[in-house]
């Protein structure tokens, strides 16, 4: 067994890391500065009232308190034991706590895994002996954890819990960080918010414990109702897409940075699909569909969370309690309140950048609005009020009280130009009247034009108290209110459509093409007729049986990209242009790599000519199967549009995300031309997640071109290509 399924055999009990009632520091020191001396004083200072007890062989007491020598005169059973210790003493030190059944250990050491092979293996023997002793270790690596709730910090960086933030009656954010410095920072940016925290965790190189450890406490924690995440690897995938549905079906939300998607994908790759759908992209195919928010900066995860954790509802694409003719939740979008005519214009583009949703609106259709506004200011959204509010302040809370009852709008943001305090103290108060006396059932978020505008605190206060989150920008406003948006429109339907399992070739890794057709067709790609060929007079039989012209295809396992060796010719007519092509193909081959030997020719019918896509999929060993889908030929990845599935979608779903691709008019019939079948093009990539629900040892299927037809046409896979893994044994 190895540590990975030892730790997940006998998962270690998180609280006794993150609840301790006793705790030991290994390393214990009165300078001011050394790791130890921080520990001690961040937990005298926060006032933790259980057992401390301080280990340093060469003191007898530190400020006050007896000192041990050795983690053996450990009383048995501490729950958490911090190693303020230099690498060289860690291992020896972790055989010591387990043996005295310590519960947990935090490793601050550097010099692990990322040090080389011997830090590695250490970090291996870490792992073991904490698997061993039920014993959670965080770290190496690390910087340790803070529980505000109970303020227990255990990290040798100033921490100062105030006992509003220990409040575990609030709703509050829980991070977890693999890198120390920006859990750090993350609650840094937090906490200078007001945003109310639950527990701060660093996870480090993860030698016994994992982020997933964490996020599965944290969604067990009624106060934990946000999760900010900055996570550069997990290694349990399974596990945390697990615990994303989990949060999604307790109305919680985990937001995540990922850094490190520019990083390059794999070195070499047999498909188009392999080198185009990189790690990053499945990881994060997955996580979204699990129900994961993504931030695409630091700044960003913060809005997010802050969003997310301060508003009582969630930016949505439908207003509350809205419904169309039918009953159904009614779409909504973003209602803008803004001064400016240019802000107008700039919120215009930028809406249309992110693809936010700002339903448009004007005299005729809002009668609420239109008797609220002077008569000079024309009904549209975004809303210009002009400086007319300066004036007449009460404007802002007449146009507040009929954006908030227009179902039409599920979020309002308003953007004001705050000038100078005197400006501030005219134009808050009445949106803060209007969110105070109004109470309105869906978000509301102030945001200024004028960053850097000298805002009274209180105003911002306030706004904190009320539930309407405040930002210093209206485009970073508007960039969270996106995200969170886009979260509301997803669907996590899923097909009924049950998994297919197909016979492989034996001893195959690269299957060619006319052996992964074959495969296939059981489960219902359609592919031209066609068979393969070994001599020319079986080429001329064949062609003749399924009628000219005809296609010649090199067939090898060695040879994935036909094309670029001349391996493959269209349109040959008759016997006579047989005879010359199967010389002309076998010719180009041998001087493409004379090393190549060809299993035969396949003799395909030429088919209809229609749009080219490519359909590839990717049966990843930890994150499972996903399907590509995008404009195909020789230029997908010259183009790269292209959409990544999950293998589970419903048609319905497939059809919507088909229609995300930049070339989708060209589906729906573009300048006259016909519209494409994409019915039956899902109905293909339905079956391909069949095929990889159903046998994982396919690692990668690559289908380009995918002929699409004119409607009720059907579609055709030109070229197909497998990738197999066959189990050990």
């Amino acid at each position: 067994m190895t540590t990975t399924e030892m730790a997940a055999a006998v998962r270690p009990d998180i609280g006794r890391l993150l609840r301790p009632r006793s705790i030991a520091i290994v390393g214990a020191s009165a300078t001011p500065g050394a790791l130890g001396a921080s520990v001690l004083g961040n937990l005298e200072r926060n006032g933790f009232a259980g057992d401390i007890h301080l280990i340093n062989p060469k003191r007898s007491e530190i400020a006050g308190r007896a000192c041990l020598a050795s983690v053996d005169q450990l009383p048995e059973g501490v729950d958490v034991a911090v190693l303020a210790i230099p690498q060289p003493f860690v291992l020896d030190t972790v055989r010591a706590l387990a043996a005295r059944r310590v519960g947990a250990a935090v490793i601050f050491s550097a010099g692990f895994a990322e040090a080389g092979e011997r830090g590695m293996a250490e970090q291996r023997e870490i792992a073991r002996i904490a698997a061993e002793a039920g014993m959670v270790v965080e770290g190496p690596n690390c910087l340790g954890c803070i529980n505000y709730l109970q303020r227990v910090p255990l990290t040798f960086v100033e921490v100062n819990i105030d006992a509003q933030q220990a409040d575990a009656a609030r709703p509050a954010i829980g991070v977890v960080s693999q890198s120390g410095a920006m859990m750090t920072v993350l609650c840094t940016t937090l906490a200078s918010r007001a945003l109310p925290l639950s527990h701060a965790i660093s996870t480090g190189n993860e030698a016994a414990s994992h982020a997933e450890d964490y996020v599965d406490f944290l969604l067990e924690q009624p106060s934990t109702r946000v999760v900010a995440m900055i996570v550069e690897q997990f290694r349990q995938p399974a596990r945390i897409l697990a615990a994303v549905a989990r949060a999604r079906s307790l109305g919680k939300s985990v937001v995540l940075l990922h850094p490190g998607k520019s990083s390059a994908a794999r070195a070499s790759a047999a498909t188009h699909t392999g080198a185009m759908a990189g790690d990053y992209a499945l990881m994060r195919t997955k996580l979204e569909r699990a129900g994961a928010v993504f931030a695409e900066t630091l700044e960003e995860l913060g809005d997010i969370a802050e969003i997310a954790i301060r508003c009582p509802v969630l930016p949505s694409a439908g207003a509350a309690g809205a419904a169309d003719a039918a009953g159904a939740a009614a779409a909504a979008g973003v209602a803008v309140l803004g001064e400016s005519g240019a802000f107008k214009a700039l919120t215009l583009d930028w809406a249309e950048e992110l693809g936010l949703a700002l339903p448009a609106i004007g005299d005729d259709d809002s009668p609420a609005l239109r008797a609220a506004l002077p008569e000079f200011v024309g009904v549209s959204n975004p809303l210009d009020l002009t400086a007319q509010g300066l004036v007449e302040p009460d404007l802002y809370f007449r146009t507040l009280d009929a954006l908030f009852g227009d179902a039409r709008f599920s979020t309002v943001l308003v953007g004001l130009i705050q000038g100078d305090p005197v400006t501030c103290g005219i134009k808050m108060p009445p949106v803060l009247r209007a969110v105070r006396e109004l109470r309105p059932a869906k978000p509301v978020i102030v945001a200024g034009l004028d960053e850097g505008a000298a805002v009274p605190a209180e105003f911002i206060a306030e706004m904190r108290a009320l539930g309407v989150p405040y930002f210093p920008s209206t485009e970073r406003a508007l960039r969270a209110v996106q995200r969170l948006t886009a979260f509301s429109q997803r669907s996590f339907e899923r097909t009924d459509a049950r998994p297919v399992a197909l016979t492989l070739p034996a001893g195959r890794t690269v299957v060619p093409e006319y052996e992964s057709k074959a495969v296939l067709a059981q489960a219902g790609i359609p592919f031209a007729r066609g068979r393969l060929a070994t001599s020319v007079e079986q080429a001329v039989a064949i062609a003749s049986e399924i009628g000219w012209p005809v296609a010649l295809k090199a067939q090898s396992a060695d040879l994935s990209h036909k094309s670029d060796a001349g391996g493959v010719i269209l349109n040959i007519a008759d016997a006579q242009a047989m005879g010359e092509a199967w010389g002309r193909l076998h010719a180009n081959v041998a001087a493409y790599d004379s090393a190549i030997a060809l299993d035969g020719v396949l003799i395909e019918a030429m088919g209809q000519r229609g749009l080219e896509m490519i359909i590839g999929a990717r049966n990843d060993p930890q994150w499972g199967p996903v399907i590509l889908a995008g404009l195909g030929g020789v230029t997908a990845e010259i183009m790269r549009d292209a959409r990544l599935l999950d293998a589970d979608l419903s048609t319905g779903e497939v059809l919507r995300e088909l229609d995300r691709l930049q070339g989708a008019p060209l589906l729906h019939g573009y300048r006259g031309a016909p519209a494409l079948d994409r019915q039956a093009l899902a109905e293909l990539i339905v079956r391909l997640g069949q095929v990889l629900r159903g046998t994982p040892a396919i690692r990668e299927i690559d289908l380009n071109p995918v002929i699409v037809l004119p409607e009720g046409q059907g579609v055709v896979a030109l070229d197909a290509l497998m990738l197999v893994e066959h189990s050990a044994g």
